[in-house]
């Protein structure tokens, strides 16, 4: 996939760079509060440190900025590949400490139910662990957390949604089609909203929000590993 290049329409406050290597794709975006400036992503199983410096020296190109032109970094801090994830958060952290930048954590599960946006109906966004398991989290309609991520058997996910949640839900990741084979109650509708895992465009736009609500690490703070996973109640 090229890069994207969107038209510069003004100034803004906070210019941020954000990285994606957390699953299936590599993936790089600039953007500034309101706008994307550039975005570039490839789908990969491996070779995520090959690709992400040639990507991110491309999409910065592309963007027209300098790393002393940013005011943060954001990465993606799991659940997803060790390998990808340690890969991403030591090239964030990296320029973090190098340019004195602001570091933003956001998870894969976050990721993906951003670029899905709000519907009406929750969302449960499933991502591959593997080993016929999945990690997942609900979100409400309108986008916000009904629940911690967990880690469970692909049958268990749906039979964990958070109580009042109806009978209509959306589901997205890159594990939709494993939960869409599922036999389900004829009762309850499962609607498939998206079969991807996380970008780097959607990692900017909760940075973004994050550092505006006051969020975000000093350079010299460790992004964390990431967020606590555990099997369903």
């Amino acid at each position: 996939m090229s890069p994207v290049r969107v038209r510069d329409v003004g100034a803004s406050v906070t210019r941020l760079l954000a990285l994606d290597c957390a699953a299936g794709a590599c993936s790089v975006a600039v953007r500034d509060d309101d706008r994307l400036l550039a975005a570039e992503r490839i789908a990969m199983d491996r070779g995520h440190a090959e690709a992400l410096m040639p990507m991110l020296a491309r999409v910065m190109a592309t963007a027209e900025t300098a790393f002393d032109r940013l005011d943060a970094i954001a990465a993606t801090v799991g659940p997803g590949s060790f390998t990808g994830l340690r890969i991403g958060l030591a090239a964030a952290r990296g320029i973090a400490l190098a340019a004195g930048l602001r570091t933003v954590a956001v998870t894969t599960l976050e990721a993906v139910a951003e670029a899905v946006g709000p519907g009406d109906a929750p969302l449960l966004v499933v991502l591959d662990a593997k080993r016929h398991e999945l990690y997942g989290q609900w979100f409400g309609a309108e986008g916000g957390p009904l629940g911690p991520p967990c880690a469970a058997p692909v049958e268990a996910m749906l039979a964990a949604r958070p109580p009042g949640t109806g009978r209509r839900v959306r589901v997205a990741g890159d594990a939709v089609s494993m939960v869409l084979g599922l036999p389900v109650d004829s009762l309850l509708t499962v609607v498939p909203a998206g079969d991807s895992g996380p970008d780097a465009r959607a990692v900017a736009a909760v940075a973004i929000r994050r550092l505006a609500a006051g969020g975000g690490r000093a350079a010299d703070a460790a992004l964390p590993a990431g967020p606590d996973v555990t099997p369903p109640r």
